[in-house]
């Protein structure tokens, strides 16, 4: 027999017992569909956290941290065995050392991390948020992502880029619309005019405060400034060295026109002297990946910490294998189900084909021939259940994307694609189903072939 005859009997069998076959196939394609979705799913996050981040070159930034180191040194002496401690001078991150840094080859940019806490009102909406520095050259340069505007022209203008969520948050819907419009952000500053010992004490000790006592009872007072809006960016979602963690980004020569409390928390308040001197974070911006270790070396030998998000690459990459590891064995338990249900449909058909099987005997079917005909007919269930699972999935999947997406977008959330469905993935679910139903089927293709053909032709 030739193989078209094989796959054509093989069909003819499925459909004298409709509903079986319906039944079986449809335990492959939900075992097939889940597997499908959940995969395309981790396809799917790897690939945006991994496009985001070559997207705005975050693999080409390092980021570097003051600290004190405490180097142990032995003295050797006969009489004691104790230890003497000193401590190591680390750089200063301020000016002279961005401009040091910025000498060194493959470094493109360097910039420190300013932010401080502000007011923003827009339109009489108030609303507290943290304000990010950025030179106007790293913001042109792809970090963040405009829904609407344009990034600052230099480094002096004052202008201001806000983004999708604070807006949303301060219920503005035109994103467009708002491009060229004022906006003011109010800061705060110390002011020990104001300080009074007695007021503080009260604080620490648990009295409530009195209303309307207002700025009268610690040492700050207000400044309001005007920006004008230049850009609305997306709120980038993933962490990484430089990430834009503020919703308001202004450039560098605004921010030293401003008197402005710096500090993001309260631990601000407990920096180290070394700390307090200089920027708490300063990153630098490479022309390649390949300058990263060299970058690093010099900055560590200067007794100071770095972070770069390509050394992670490789955790990041151990996670997403585990993550598929742990969603194949998921989907793994709904195709072993599947699998017994082929098991037990094939049975039940030799079983009821069984004097049809002594007939193909009789004239002169061979046990390969036997064989064949119900491996083609496993075959065949899990080709259909891969085909329609597959599709299944996919429907599955972009049903899910498109409620997330509906819900997230009420949140200011850009749009984007959580499933991925790579042509590997596809042709995946077409043969696996296909190699399970011809695994399931050597039990029931076994006992078919051993069937004694005398024996059959007695069966009633």
């Amino acid at each position: 027999m030739r193989i078209s005859d094989y796959i054509e009997q093989s069909f003819s069998n499925l459909c004298k017992k409709k509903l079986r076959t319906i039944l079986t196939t449809s335990g492959v394609m939900i075992g097939i569909g889940a597997l499908v979705s959940m995969f395309s799913f981790g396809k799917g996050v790897q690939k945006n956290v991994t496009d985001r981040f070559k997207e705005v070159e975050l693999f080409n930034y390092v980021t570097v941290f003051p600290r004190s180191e405490e180097i142990q040194t032995e003295q050797s002496s006969q009489k004691s065995e104790t230890e003497s401690k000193a401590t190591r001078q680390v750089s200063v991150l301020d000016d002279d050392f961005i401009r040091d840094v910025t000498k060194i080859k493959g470094v493109e940019a360097v910039f420190p991390e300013v932010r401080f806490p502000a007011l923003i009102r827009f339109k009489k909406k108030d609303n507290f948020s943290l304000v990010q520095v950025l030179p106007a050259d790293i913001c042109q340069s792809g970090l963040m992502k405009l829904r609407a505007g344009v990034s600052f022209a230099s480094d002096e203008e004052n202008s201001l880029i806000i983004s999708d969520f604070l807006l949303h948050r301060m219920k503005v819907k035109d994103i467009r619309g708002i491009i060229g419009q004022e906006i003011e952000v109010s800061t705060l500053t110390l002011d020990f005019g104001l300080f009074d010992p007695a007021k503080v004490t009260s604080l620490m000790q648990g009295d409530s405060a009195p209303r309307g006592a207002g700025n009268d009872r610690l040492p700050f007072s207000s400044q309001s400034y005007t920006f004008t809006i230049v850009g609305v960016a997306e709120r980038m979602g993933f962490f990484g060295p430089m990430p834009l963690r503020s919703d308001v980004v202004i450039p560098p020569g605004a921010a030293q026109r401003m008197k402005k409390l710096s500090l993001t928390s309260i631990w601000d308040f407990f920096q180290s002297p070394e700390q307090a001197k200089g920027y708490p974070s300063v990153s630098i911006k490479l022309s390649s990946a390949k300058y990263i270790e060299p970058v690093k070396a010099k900055m560590e030998d200067l007794g100071l910490k770095t972070f770069a998000l390509i050394d992670h690459l490789e955790e990041l990459k151990t996670g997403f294998i585990f993550m598929d590891m742990f969603l194949f064995a998921l989907g793994m338990i709904a195709i072993t189900v599947a699998s017994l249900g082929i098991i037990n449909t094939m049975v039940m058909s030799i079983l009821e084909r069984y004097r049809e099987i002594g007939i193909m005997k009789a004239v002169g079917a061979s046990d390969r021939d036997v064989k064949k005909i119900f491996f083609f007919e496993s075959g065949v269930i899990g080709f259909l259940g891969g085909v329609f699972g597959l599709a299944l999935g996919w429907v599955v999947s972009m049903v899910i994307n498109q409620v997330a997406n509906y819900f997230l977008a009420k949140q200011a959330v850009p749009y984007v694609d959580y499933f991925s469905f790579p042509w590997w993935l596809c042709l995946g679910a077409v043969i696996f189903p296909i190699l399970i139903s011809l695994v399931a089927g050597i039990y029931p293709a076994s006992r078919a072939a051993k069937v004694d053909p005398v024996v059959a032709l007695r069966h009633d």
